[in-house]
């Protein structure tokens, strides 16, 4: 095994079990490692710090995945960390009326670069890293021992495999290829899901709790549902009593799979209406036309994916707020989310500031919204909290 050697003093955040260590902080590197090999990491002094996988191809040079001297890297110690994070699911996965969720989320699971996902009796994978594209027949056979699902498909086409030196990846990689669609079940409601094509994995597991506590303001309301993708928010308000319900987005697909699982759950006679339009673009058409609704929903696609992309990223965030709450009634509700990991929590909150400062709104944040429990946030390792939003009011 190769050994790494950290520069004085850079020591501090790895010890602390915080799963990153960037190139700069390495000391001169052997040429002779490949990429994703494990290696052994030590202080400057030659002290153990942690095992991890090593990339020169990425500014994160090392991800860590074990603090233990004595442990050995293995299948056997693959095994035990999904097995334990697969445990760690089990008030989800023994809901009968949910049959999706994410079984493992990066670092946040001590695996970073590997996400999985249970989409009914599928598994969807992403390797988003060298270290993990090593193992991968290794985790497969794992997941298949543990869950024997029908197939597990890999969907490896983030721009994290681009950062490591990797191509896209996918397609079947055990078991069976879904014939189709996909039908799942989240909290009793029945989705289609197309695990070849859709968006991330499929669908957006991460909103399922976010999706039932907005249905609880949907009663007797008009939604609009904005870059409602599959419908997800549209089906739960409408379950909830809602009186109506517009979903917009610009992908046909999405919205023929929206408008299948609204009849998928006997509410296509509901009223609603689909249309087929750039988001920002809608927004100032209904502001034009003085057309309101009672409650208006932003799940918009991450506008700020990394800290340079943030100045024009806060000014769309801010746009479409802004226009939001101009077409919400007073009194009326803006739920608004933000999936950029490059804007927290506070910065989301500052984004509502302006928005209300220019529409000559006032908005009262009611409950602040996360990622669900599946997608769990590590204390040591913040940039995992990803997913933020407010249910708000506006006066």
């Amino acid at each position: 095994m190769h050994t790494i050697k950290l520069k004085p003093n850079r020591d501090k955040n790895a010890r602390k079990h915080h799963p990153w260590i960037f190139s700069g902080a390495l000391a001169k590197t052997s040429s002779n490692i490949g990429p994703g090999e494990i290696v052994r990491g030590e202080d400057s002094q030659g002290e153990f710090v942690a095992y991890g996988y090593y990339n020169a191809k990425s500014q994160i040079a090392v991800r860590l995945l074990e603090w233990d001297e004595h442990a050995r890297i293995d299948r056997a110690w693959w095994l035990k960390k999904i097995r334990s994070s697969i445990e760690r699911r089990k008030s989800i996965l023994e809901n009968k009326g949910t049959d999706s969720c994410r079984l493992l989320f990066g670092e946040s699971d001590f695996l970073p670069g590997l996400i999985v996902d249970k989409y009914a009796s599928f598994i969807v994978i992403q390797t988003l890293t060298a270290g993990i594209d090593r193992v991968k027949s290794d985790i497969v056979s794992i997941l298949d021992e543990l869950l024997h699902p029908d197939g597990v498909y890999e969907k490896s086409e983030s721009g994290a495999r681009e950062m490591e030196g990797l191509p896209e990846s996918s397609g079947v990689l055990a078991g069976a290829e879904p014939s189709g669609l996909l039908t799942i079940t989240e909290n009793s409601h029945k989705f289609l899901v197309d695990i070849r094509s859709g968006q991330k994995t499929a669908f957006y597991l991460d909103q399922r709790e976010n999706r039932k506590i907005v249905s609880g303001y949907a009663a007797g309301q008009e939604i609009l549902d904005c870059f409602c993708y599959t419908g997800g928010f549209s089906v739960y308000a409408l379950e909830a009593g809602a009186k109506s319900a517009t979903l917009v987005d610009s992908s046909e697909q999405s919205l023929k799979i929206a408008s299948e699982n609204l009849k998928l759950n006997g509410l296509n006679q509901r009223p609603h209406e689909i249309i087929e339009e750039d988001v920002f673009r809608i927004l100032r058409r209904f502001r034009e036309q003085g057309r309101v609704f009672d409650m208006a929903i932003l799940d918009p696609p991450k506008f700020a994916p990394n800290k340079a992309s943030l100045k024009k990223a806060l000014s769309a965030y801010k746009d479409i707020n802004l226009l939001a709450s101009q077409i919400v009634r007073p009194g009326g509700i803006l739920v608004t989310f933000s999936c950029s990991g490059a804007v927290d929590v506070q910065t989301l909150q500052t984004v509502l500031f302006w928005a209300a400062a220019d529409s000559g709104r006032q908005i009262q944040i009611l409950k602040a919204l996360s990622q669900g429990e599946d997608h769990p946030r590590l204390a040591t390792f913040p940039e995992s909290e990803y997913l933020k939003g407010f249910v708000c009011r506006v006066i």
